[in-house]
C-alpha cells in the first residue's frame, strides 16, 4: 500500500473553553500549533457561513486544516489532511483538543492512497470520553442493572 496522505476528522462535543466566539484567539492558537509542530502555513481564511458558526480554513504547504466552530452548541468539527506518508495528524488534533477541552471526542483517521486490498480501506474510529462522563455513565449502567435485577426478583 502506498500512502499518499493521512486524514484525521474529529468531532469535539461539549467544549469547555469559553473562547469559542473569539475568532482571533482561535486563529492565534492554530498558528501557534502549526509553528510549534513546524508545519508551514501558506494561507488562512475565516468565514462565517451563517450566524451559528465560524469556519477556519488553513492551506498548508502539504495539506489543509478546516475547523468549524459552533459556539452555542459547544461543538467543534475538525479536519486535518496532511499529504505525507509519515504525517502525524494526531499530534495536531491533540493540540487542538487541548485548547477546546471537550467532554467527548470522536476521531477517525484515514490513510489516503493506493490500497492493495479492499479490507485495508476500512477507517479506524476512536472515541474518547472525559473521566467524569465515564464515571457518570458507569454509575447509570449500575443503577439500570440493579433495577432490572430488582424487577426480576419480584
Amino acid at each position: 500500500m502506498k500512502i499518499l496522505a493521512r486524514h484525521l476528522t474529529a468531532d469535539l462535543f461539549n467544549c469547555q473553553n469559553n473562547q469559542l466566539t473569539d475568532k482571533e484567539l482561535i486563529l492565534d492558537m492554530l498558528k501557534t500549533i502549526l509553528q510549534d509542530l513546524q508545519i508551514p502555513l501558506i494561507n488562512c481564511v475565516t468565514e462565517s457561513p451563517d450566524s451559528e458558526h465560524d469556519a477556519f480554513i488553513f492551506i498548508l504547504d502539504k495539506g489543509h486544516i478546516t475547523l468549524h466552530v459552533y459556539p452555542q452548541l459547544k461543538y467543534v468539527a475538525l479536519d486535518v489532511f496532511l499529504c505525507q506518508e509519515n504525517a502525524e495528524p494526531d499530534k495536531l488534533g491533540q493540540a487542538i483538543r487541548n485548547f477546546f477541552k471537550p467532554d467527548k471526542t470522536k476521531t477517525t483517521v484515514l490513510k489516503r492512497g493506493d490500497f492493495g486490498a479492499p479490507k485495508e480501506i476500512k477507517p479506524k474510529v476512536k472515541t474518547k470520553v472525559a473521566p467524569l462522563r465515564k464515571i457518570h455513565n458507569t454509575g447509570a449502567k449500575v443503577i439500570r442493572i440493579l433495577a432490572r435485577r430488582n424487577n426480576n426478583q419480584q
